[in-house]
């Protein structure tokens, strides 16, 4: 239903007015927003009350018995003592592509933010027109002025009145966004740290092990040394030395494998930090060995989760906002009301243009209600309201997730320290074998096929010893990352930069530089 009303004057068809009527328009328009200022201030839609959440009353206390530490979850890394780790992490903050992503997209959510604040304020528009008609000498009627010239300049104004609120849930709808993405960028920064940490901890574990592979290479090659001192003598068969050869094969095939997979670390670590291959090869010349945190980290109670995780934040915000659009599509339910008003310069020649009798104006309320929709807006508000517990739910699994994750990585750590203990037990052991083995063969007391069965079992064992100190890194770094370390401190520019990135800065039809942007992160 559309409903319109006021005055409207033609082009000089009446005495020519005074300004003062103009004024008296004006404050006619406003004295009609005051007499609906206290309808505005209804609502409509549910309000949003924030969640209640249940999660344990603590973690399984065995973990949190073992984990009691005093290592900072906002810079967790730095707990690693490992200056190479803390250039990579800061190399990543600066220049890491999906975190420039993340950071637009809190300036896009800032920008939607502003539109929908714009719908509740006064709109204005100016122009002009200009346009010469000819018409038809064969259709009879007076030919004279013909052609004609129109020439017309003014601007118009119009200001809805939020009545219900619809205008309000939106822009509340668009706060709750904009916080949304914040956490987007934030927990982009959570996964960007752990991915760094995760990458260079496997670099440092496959350098560990190609540098155990060599040493074993060496023992092996002295045992072939040996068997053929020993055929040349006539003491053993030749198949001892095939054998012993057969082995030192297969453990040099080993390095090739784990050497490509350093490669692999190598370059994914480039390109987290934003760079190529060549640009980390200063950080990493140097072998530091495997990470290991100073201490363990006390996780807390869990609830301190609802707080500290970024995609937890983020689901409850996404939360509040889809209630919010409740709100947006209920108020199409209720009438609206827009004031307008019009003021043209309106001649048919350029000279009359600017005279007060070519002065033409309309002002006035608009009234539109949506009396039948066929059940279009009914539909409309089921669907937010459908949306709305699937985002209720998508947080309470997203609280689940954080317990589980937090759970698994401290067990892992736990049951991995133990597996740890074992195996340097084992690579004691196995070290103190070979030796004795060797020892009896060279007596002739064993066959060979013992001192083949002690040196596999003696790489195997140092190698799962080195593996197993490098998962006890990553089992921290994955606490680190579960309980969303390293976001406590970040800061997100409420302004953005003056200068455009890159090639915003200017659009050239002809080229299309896509140079490197310096996007700031607001540290």
């Amino acid at each position: 239903m559309q409903l319109s009303f006021g005055k409207t004057r033609g082009i000089c068809s009446l005495a020519r007015p005074r300004m003062m009527k103009l004024r008296s328009a004006l404050r006619l328009l406003a004295a009609v927003a005051l007499l609906f200022t206290p309808i505005a201030c209804h609502t409509v839609g549910p309000d949003y009350a924030g969640t209640r959440t249940r999660v344990p009353d603590a973690w399984t206390r065995s973990a949190l018995r073992d984990l009691q530490g005093g290592s900072s979850l906002s810079g967790w890394w730095k707990g690693f003592r490992d200056p190479a780790l803390n250039t990579l992490i800061e190399r990543a903050r600066e220049a890491n592509p999906n975190l420039k992503a993340a950071l637009a997209g809190v300036a896009e959510a800032r920008a939607q933010r502003g539109i929908a604040r714009s719908q509740g304020l006064p709109q204005a528009n100016a122009g002009a027109l200009y346009s010469r008609e000819r018409r038809s000498e064969n259709l009879g009627g007076p030919v004279a002025n013909n052609p004609s010239s129109f020439y017309s300049t003014g601007f118009d104004a119009g200001w809805e009145i939020d009545l219900f609120g619809g205008i309000r849930r939106s822009v509340e709808a668009a706060d709750a966004t904009l916080a949304a993405r914040e956490e987007d960028y934030r927990d982009a920064l959570v996964t960007l740290f752990a991915e760094v940490a995760l990458n260079y901890v496997d670099y440092r574990t496959l350098e560990e092990r190609i540098a155990v592979a060599n040493r074993n290479i060496a023992a092996q090659r002295g045992s072939v040394d040996l068997t053929k001192g020993r055929l040349t003598a006539g003491l053993v068969p030749k198949i001892d030395v095939t054998q012993a050869e057969t082995n030192l094969s297969l453990s040099e095939a080993a390095v090739p494998l784990l050497r490509a997979q350093l490669a692999a670390a190598k370059n994914r670590l480039a390109s987290l930090t934003g760079g190529f291959p060549a640009s980390v090869e200063s950080v990493l010349a140097r072998s530091r060995g495997i990470p290991v945190p100073s201490a363990g980290y006390s996780a807390g109670l869990p609830a301190d989760l609802l707080r500290a995780r970024p995609d937890i934040r983020r689901a409850e915000r996404e939360l509040a906002a889809q209630i919010a659009r409740i709100g947006v599509a209920e108020a199409e339910l209720y009438p609206r009301l827009t004031l307008a008003g019009d003021f043209q310069l309106q001649a048919a020649h350029s000279g009359d243009l600017f005279d007060a009798s070519s002065r033409a104006y309309s002002f006035g309320p608009s009234f539109r209600w949506a009396i039948f929709s066929a059940g279009r807006i009914r539909n409309q508000i089921a669907a937010e309201e459908s949306r709305a517990l699937q985002a209720l739910a998508t947080y309470e699994g997203t609280v689940l997730k954080g317990v589980e994750e937090v759970e698994t990585s401290m067990a892992a750590i736990l049951h991995e320290r133990q597996r740890l203990g074992g195996l340097s037990h084992a690579v004691g052991k196995a070290r103190e074998t070979v030796q004795l083995v060797k020892d009896n063969y060279q007596g002739g007391l064993v066959s060979f096929q013992n001192v083949l069965d002690a040196e596999r079992t003696k790489f195997g064992a140092e190698d799962e010893e080195v593996f197993s100190r490098g998962q006890i890194a990553r089992h921290y770094i994955a606490l680190y990352k579960a309980l969303g370390g390293g976001t406590q401190c970040e800061y997100i520019p409420e302004t953005e930069p003056a200068a455009k990135p890159g090639p915003l800065r200017k659009r050239d039809k002809a080229t299309f530089s896509p140079e490197a942007s310096a996007v700031p992160v607001g540290l």
